[in-house]
């Protein structure tokens, strides 16, 4: 048998099953069971987020009940849910086929429901097409139209229809999620691979199932998922190594963060890559300042949560916002930059000194002598 990847294995099936939209579900699961379900509704949010997971549940929540047929929804082959992408079926021709189908009656189901997927994407023409139909849809129709791009839908198109704006899902939601389906697949990772896993599928439940399945493919059966095979996998920059570089600039010591900087780099690590990972954990060390160590803002578990929390201690707020600022800054200029290694060196050695360039600051601010560092 085929393998299934992980993100079509472990889709949502119900409304009880949603993560990270459990409003949405709450609202349309409501106005079914109080018979208010309109005639058109348009989900917006980015990339794998449940849009399209929704859209089915919904549809199998109004045409469903047999067995065969919620499998047949929920795998995109209803003889009565038609799903479309309009990223490949955009043309005027395309919509006036819609038309014709619409009119009529669905085979086995209450309701003939079109999921149009990406539909931004319908050409001007191919829109004003849909919208006559949606004017004055037959009783028998439900339109369920996705969007990543909600300001390329004609106003009109959007005006006939129930909005709703999918959220990104949190990474500790992501993570959770995640370790529930470690145990199913009666696997172990470590809590810390998980959290990062969750990080770097910024709010989308799909890739950070991507994501797993990679590390998954990767290891031999019976091994437990670490630090050490994520790093390895993704080709992110070693944690301790960037701990070690934080460390050296907390020192005040530009020539050991500079040798922290040259060994990231010499290992193979993208640069961007780099400075992504930097400003990562400096957020986490800002918002452990701001907020405390046992913050949920703080996309840091077990041991990783407690090293953070101690080199934390080492710096405040606000120096940690300009640190974060400056390697943003730096990032966007190096891109387009002939010299990116020396603006990265320069970074990191301005980053080790901050402390001695803000105390010349006060003195030609006329704030007199320093005081001695300790």
């Amino acid at each position: 048998m085929a393998y299934t990847a992980l993100a079509r294995r472990y889709r949502s099936q119900g409304f009880d099953e949603v993560v990270g939209q459990e409003a949405i579900a709450r609202t349309l699961r409501n106005a079914i069971e109080q018979d208010r379900v309109g005639h058109a509704y348009l989900f917006v949010g980015t990339r794998g987020v449940g849009k399209t997971s929704m859209a089915r549940i919904f549809a199998k929540a109004l045409n469903g009940g047999d067995e065969e047929v919620d499998r047949a929804i929920m795998e995109g082959r209803d003889t009565d849910v038609i799903e479309i992408d309009a990223a490949s079926n955009r043309k005027v021709e395309d919509a006036r086929e819609l038309i014709a189908n619409s009119v009529y009656r669905p085979l086995r189901g209450r309701f003939k429901i079109y999921i149009i997927d990406e539909v931004h994407m319908l050409t001007k023409d191919a829109f004003n097409t849909l919208l006559k139909v949606m004017e004055e849809p037959p009783d028998h129709v439900k339109f369920i139209l996705a969007t990543t791009e909600p300001h390329k839908v004609l106003p009109t198109i959007q005006s006939r229809c129930q909005r709703f704006d999918f959220r990104n899902i949190p990474t500790t939601e992501i993570a959770r999620h995640l370790g529930e389906v470690v145990s199913k697949e009666e696997l172990k990772a470590e809590s810390d691979v998980l959290m990062e896993i969750a990080r770097l599928a910024s709010g989308s439940m799909r890739d950070g199932l991507s994501l797993l399945d990679r590390l998954i493919a990767a290891v031999p059966p019976g091994q437990t998922l670490d630090s050490a095979v994520l790093e390895q996998v993704l080709g992110l920059p070693e944690r301790t190594l960037i701990a070690d570089l934080i460390e050296a600039v907390a020192d005040g010591d530009p020539a050991k963060a500079l040798a922290r900087t040259a060994t990231l780099l010499e290992k193979g690590t993208d640069q961007d890559q780099m400075l992504d990972s930097l400003v990562h954990h400096l957020r986490n060390l800002m918002l452990i300042c701001a907020c405390g160590e046992d913050s949920e803002l703080v996309e840091l578990s077990g041991e990783a949560r407690a090293e953070a929390a101690k080199l934390a201690k080492r710096f405040d707020a606000a120096g940690l916002v300009h640190l974060i600022a400056l390697v943003e800054s730096v990032k966007r200029n190096a891109r387009n930059s002939s010299t990116a290694r020396a603006l990265v060196d320069a970074m990191v050695v301005r980053m080790a000194m901050s402390e001695q360039l803000a105390d010349v600051g006060r003195l030609l601010a006329g704030g007199g002598v320093p005081a001695k560092k300790r």
